[in-house]
């Protein structure tokens, strides 16, 4: 998206927005500084006719704004609104005033040090809150990234789309920038999370140099450089220079993951500044999306009609956009201030990280401290619980399918959602059953070879507990329970405090279970005994040996 001069047009509305100026025009469309029915501004994209010029076209935009509703991150720009079916359809996301990274590096040249490591480290955690939900970006460039301070923000999702959808893999709908795009998407491939990965490396190779990695002139000699993998990292800072060697290799399957790199990026950036303060996803304002097709309406039941812009449009890969400015008039509140901005109360990344792994170590230790304390009871336990969860990932996968099928939230939605509930524990069963057997099957296989050895009765009930835990995780069918449980544990560290008193719930949990542990030793309820005591098959079986 390249921007123009900022123009006065503060008498246009579209929808409910007051346009305040214009700060952006591309192959999509116009992007506006506007101002919301609350007074916040937004940035508005004003979409051209030949992008949603039929109702499959708004069906497929539809289709896709519903989904990256669900992105919500400090580092990506959210979509708030959207209007796919009016006379002038648009999507209003996040607005951020600050230069792009394009803009920046011309103004002020490379960045270095340990401002580079922390635009890396935010950049990737901006694309993994987008792979999170199965989208990808598809065009990561420098002029998609805005500065707010020292904070990067990815935008523009026009080209983003479902990874998982085929609907939305129409051939021609969606462009790249040569440069920035992997081989495999110049070779008619489809785009993998990979191909993400490709075009952050080459995005931080301009911010550390100046230059883009695959140099300039003609498209096609960018393009067939990129192919062969033909890249400038010569003025690469050798903190960084390895890393982004990997993530631009031709071969998607040599390239590391987002998880990788940012396991990287936090070994080798442990002195890198604290994350900025900001307002967090759930503190943005929001408007409800309208998905839906209305009835048709006349061209005169619309408030305004969009004025015809000058100018030609700038090609996607023409250049960075400018300085967003808002125009002279009345103050309009902004719902992010211009300091650099993370989350109100937001838990920075390697807090949040740190929260998380301690959140699941410690469930897994309570699983594994529980079955050593209570076999029986721990089971049934667990029984019941990775039945609940199932039933609710079902539920819930249902109730989220049906929204974005039909578009806006009904108010029968949440009685539909609970009746249904009946059926997805039918559902679930059958699933649980085999990972519930399958989980106890490992678990008991592990502890009768660990009785055959005649050691001590404590740490292999330790070790059974490990391995249920483990094969509950990872077992067949454990996709529902995993997803679910990850989602929790990263709703509970969304805010440092909370995340913290998650942690401190478990580690009790754990600890209680450790220390009636060594206080009581096992405990068989409702049995009389361990499954291989004398009088039992299994105790017979071990007799015989």
């Amino acid at each position: 998206m390249v921007n123009q001069q900022p123009t006065e047009t503060s008498s246009v509305w579209i929808g409910r927005y007051r346009l305040l100026a214009r700060i952006g025009e591309g192959g999509m469309g116009v992007v506006h500084l506007a101002q919301a029915p609350d007074g916040s501004r937004v940035a508005l994209k004003v979409l051209r006719q030949h992008v949603v010029g039929d109702d499959e076209a708004r069906t497929r935009l539809a289709r896709e704004v519903a989904s990256l509703r669900r992105v919500t991150s400090p580092w990506v720009a959210e979509v708030l609104d959207a209007d796919p079916w009016g006379e002038t359809p648009f999507v209003a996301t996040r607005y951020v005033p600050g230069l792009s990274l394009h803009e920046h590096v011309r103004q002020h040249g490379p960045i270095s040090g340990r401002d580079l490591a922390f635009l890396a480290s935010g950049l990737i955690e901006a694309v993994v809150a987008v792979h999170r939900v199965g989208v990808l970006h598809r065009d990561i460039k420098p002029s998609n990234v805005l500065l707010e301070g020292r904070a990067p923000v990815l935008i523009d999702f026009g080209l983003a789309r479902l990874a998982e959808d085929p609907r939305l893999t129409q051939t021609g709908w969606l462009l790249g920038t040569p440069g920035y795009l992997a081989p495999e998407i110049l070779y008619g491939e489809d785009a993998t999370t990979a191909s993400d990965v490709h075009s952050w490396a080459a995005t931080m190779v301009f911010a550390a140099t100046g230059r883009p990695p695959f140099g300039t002139g003609p498209a096609m000699a960018i393009m067939d450089r990129v192919r062969r993998g033909e890249h400038d990292l010569s003025a690469v800072p050798p903190a960084l220079l390895r890393l982004v060697r990997r993530c631009l290799a031709p071969e998607p399957g040599d390239r590391p993951s987002t998880s990788e790199i940012l396991s990287h990026l936090s070994r080798a950036g442990s002195g890198a500044p604290a994350r900025p303060v900001a307002r967090s996803a759930s503190d943005v304002p929001t408007m409800p999306l309208v998905l839906a097709p209305p009835a048709r309406q006349d061209a005169s039941a619309v408030t305004s009609a969009m004025p015809r812009t000058a100018g030609r449009d700038a090609s996607p890969d023409s250049g960075p956009p400018a300085t967003l400015v808002a125009p002279p008039g009345p103050a309009v509140r902004a719902p992010y201030p211009a300091a650099p901005s993370r989350g109100r109360g937001a838990a920075p990344p390697g807090t949040a990280r740190l929260q998380r792994g301690t959140l699941l170590g410690g469930l897994f230790a309570t699983v594994a401290l529980g079955f050593a304390k209570a076999p029986y009871l721990s089971l049934e336990a667990l029984c019941l619980l990775t039945l609940g969860i199932r039933t609710v990932s079902w539920t819930t996968e249902s109730a989220a399918a049906r929204q974005r099928m039909r578009g806006r939230r009904r108010w029968y939605d949440g009685a539909l959602t609970l009746l249904s509930a009946p059926w997805y524990l039918v559902v679930a069963t059958a699933g649980t059953l085999m990972l519930l057997l399958w989980s106890a099957f490992v678990a008991l296989a592990v502890g009768v070879a660990y009785v055959l050895f005649r050691a001590p009765l404590v740490p292999g009930l330790l070790l059974m507990g490990a391995v249920l835990a483990s094969s509950l995780w990872w077992g067949p069918g454990s996709r529902r329970v995993r997803v679910p449980t990850r989602r929790l544990v990263h709703s509970a560290t969304a805010h440092p405090w909370t995340g913290w008193l998650a942690v401190a719930v478990v580690t009790a949990a754990a600890a209680g279970f450790a220390y009636a542990l060594a206080q009581g030793g096992a405990v068989w309820d409702p049995a009389v005994g361990a499954p291989w005591r004398t009088g039992t098959v299994l105790g017979r079986f071990l007799r015989w040996f």
